[in-house]
């Protein structure tokens, strides 16, 4: 009794130990891309090449992790017609959500940036019923207003609005919706359900091919007529934050749930708006602010639980079923 006890709360300490390394990480990679690509700091003003370093360091390193040293295991069940119809979406969508995400830095604060990021859920809810993945409720309906309306009152309090960060930073949300929404189709209608690592394994160089493209247009030029002025070590380290980051979703995700990353997702947001607030000259935030945020952040919670009843919901009813069809398979088999 004791030792199983004790293996409980060893179990209990290293899942809060992950979920802290995951807002951990996650706070400080949203404050390492500000800083790299702030010109008061590290001065890398390639939002674009520095997701698509992020982007080839993710596919070099998978490839070694699951080919070469066999660490880590690729899920099987791809074929060439999902990975058309569906990995490459994902991909493309990944790449847009991080190459706009990125690219706000450069023009509003980090705390404005996630602000405006929890609007997310609206987006998300929006295109799945466009998709037929979701139906629409005046539950639901309710929850959005109140999502929409905190994200109003946040921005109407920003001091120093800049337009062009938040058309970026909305392309990136968009960006990330749809991304969400290619996962589900390929979850409920291919089947396919991949861990991080796999998924990373697939989604990467897609996604590097999605970034090389305007990369060679837009900011190649521009990096050559600066001789090529970056940091190598700085962005070494930068792009194996990334891929920890990555990493210690699949950790929590194994660990407790996708619903668990969702909630974590909501303390880690608070997190860096507040820190953002001690670390960056850009950011002032005013009460106005916090109060808009405060209420998004409510809408999100209500967002995060109905989640949460639905999984519950289907999970059960699937028990069900699989229980019902025992008598059933006993029977067939013993008439066998």
């Amino acid at each position: 009794m004791f030792i199983e006890k004790a293996m409980a709360d060893r179990a209990r300490l290293l899942t809060y130990a992950y979920i802290l390394l995951y807002i951990a990480l996650s706070s400080g990679q949203i404050f390492f891309n500000k800083w790299v690509l702030s010109s008061k700091e590290i001065n890398f003003p390639y939002p674009l090449g520095l997701t698509l370093l992020h982007m080839v360091f993710s596919s070099v390193l998978c490839f070694i992790l699951t080919k070469v040293f066999k660490v880590m295991k690729v899920e099987d069940g791809m074929t060439l017609e999902i990975y058309a119809t569906s990995v490459v979406p994902i991909g493309a969508m990944f790449a847009m959500t991080l190459w706009l995400g990125n690219t706000a830095y450069l023009y509003i604060s980090v705390a404005f940036a996630q602000m405006l990021k929890a609007i997310m859920p609206v987006a998300v809810f929006i295109l799945g019923v466009a998709a037929g993945l979701e139906v629409m409720s005046c539950r639901m309906l309710l929850i959005m207003s109140v999502i929409s309306f905190g994200v109003l009152v946040a921005s109407y309090g920003e001091i120093n609005i800049n337009w062009i960060g938040v058309v970026y930073q909305m392309g990136g949300v968009v960006g990330e919706a749809l991304r969400l929404i290619f996962m589900e189709i390929l979850v409920k209608r291919k089947g396919l359900k991949l861990n991080p690592i796999s998924m990373m394994y697939y989604v990467s160089p897609c996604s590097a091919l999605c970034l090389f493209i305007p990369w060679i247009f837009l900011e190649k030029p521009k990096m050559e007529a600066h001789a090529w002025n970056f940091p190598p070590l700085v962005l070494t380290l930068n792009s194996l934050c990334t891929f920890a980051l990555n990493l210690s979703v699949f950790l929590v995700i194994s660990h407790t749930s996708a619903l668990t990353i969702r909630v974590a997702g909501v303390v880690k947001d608070w997190v860096v708006v507040l820190l953002s607030a001690l670390l960056f000259a850009d950011t002032k935030l005013t009460v106005i602010n916090l109060f808009g945020y405060g209420i998004a952040i409510a809408g999100v919670a209500a967002y995060n639980n109905h989640k949460l009843v639905k999984e519950a919901s289907r999970r059960s009813s699937d028990e069900a079923q699989s229980v019902e069809s025992v008598p059933l398979t006993a029977t067939t088999n013993s008439n066998g």
